[in-house]
């Protein structure tokens, strides 16, 4: 939310469209920095500005104390009126609505730190070459894979992180917020007292769940459909290059519509599961082909490996 009201003031500032491509990468000591391409000219100093000014208030109700401990007895939902009401009192928990109206300043204020870095680079030069590289390599990797503790003082860095993120609610829908006496957003019977599915609780994430990657709109010009034709017809052309040749299927004189209940004609949801799962493992290994293929054998020179 930080990071897209930064390009909201910048944009604004500038008075255009200023359009990027970004990565989230978390640092040693997890916390997340940004690494952004944008397209045009943007004085430095315009940049760190906007920077310094920005900001996003979280008006989110007071959970910094616990109402209830573990070892206290949990709010219970109640059908009867759709609520988690006290375990003892049996009095309802306060509303996600009345909770916030009760807020007089925001939860946290989030801001960016001190160090901007900023620098201009010329499209389609081995520089500009390398600097995309270093951003699209992210997109295949998980926030594990990136932060890796290599030392004891790491790890107990990461477990405490991972410890105060179990009871810190990550959303207005977290259950977390039952520990805080408050009733969250959509809350029903199956909604667990501090048991939140949501990514930013879990110890690969430590907290960085959202958007690893964030690419504007018109960065490229093309809409979804068309980037989903690119990747189709590469993928055709790497196979073709190892002689793999898909047909072409005429779907222009089909009819597609769902499924109704009950209907006889409909193959059973299994086959349809095993069909599909057959089908991907058909077609990865179709292209780890190609891809081993187009890369030739390994070199296995002695001779270069002594010289």
């Amino acid at each position: 939310a930080l990071v897209d009201r930064w390009w909201q003031n910048l944009r604004r500032v500038v008075g255009w469209d200023v359009q990027y491509f970004a990565t989230v990468e978390p640092q040693k000591r997890a916390a997340p920095h940004l690494h952004t391409a944008l397209r045009g000219s943007i004085p430095h100093d315009t940049l760190r500005q906007v920077t310094a000014a920005t900001y996003h208030q979280v008006w989110w109700p007071n959970h910094d104390e616990r109402v209830y401990l573990d070892s206290d007895p949990l709010p219970t939902w109640d059908s009867k009126i759709r609520a988690f009401v006290d375990p003892v009192t049996r009095l309802p928990l306060p509303s996600w609505d009345e909770a916030v109206q009760a807020v007089d300043e925001p939860a946290h204020v989030a801001r960016f730190g001190v160090q901007v870095h900023s620098k201009g680079i010329l499209g389609g030069t081995e520089e500009a070459g390398r600097h995309i590289g270093y951003l699209t390599k992210y997109l295949t990797k998980a926030t594990g894979e990136v932060v890796e503790a290599t030392t004891d003082r790491q790890t107990a860095h990461h477990d405490r992180l991972h410890a105060e993120l179990q009871i810190t609610p990550c959303s207005p829908s977290c259950a977390v917020w039952l520990l805080y006496g408050i009733n969250p957003k959509g809350a029903n019977g199956k909604t667990v007292p501090g048991h939140c599915k949501g990514r930013a609780h879990r110890r690969a994430t430590l907290g960085l769940p959202g958007r690893r990657v964030l690419v504007s709109r018109k960065w490229s010009g093309k809409t979804l459909t068309d980037h989903r034709a690119d990747r189709k017809a590469f993928v055709a052309e790497t196979l073709a290059a190892v002689g793999i040749v898909k047909p072409v299927t005429d779907t222009s004189r089909l009819f597609w519509r769902k499924v109704d209940p009950g209907d006889v004609n409909a193959p059973p949801r299994a086959h349809l599961l095993m069909h599909a799962i057959s089908e991907r493992i058909r077609w990865r290994a179709e292209y780890d082909r190609a891809l081993l293929a187009a890369a030739g054998p390994p070199d296995l020179s002695a001779t270069e490996q002594a010289a």
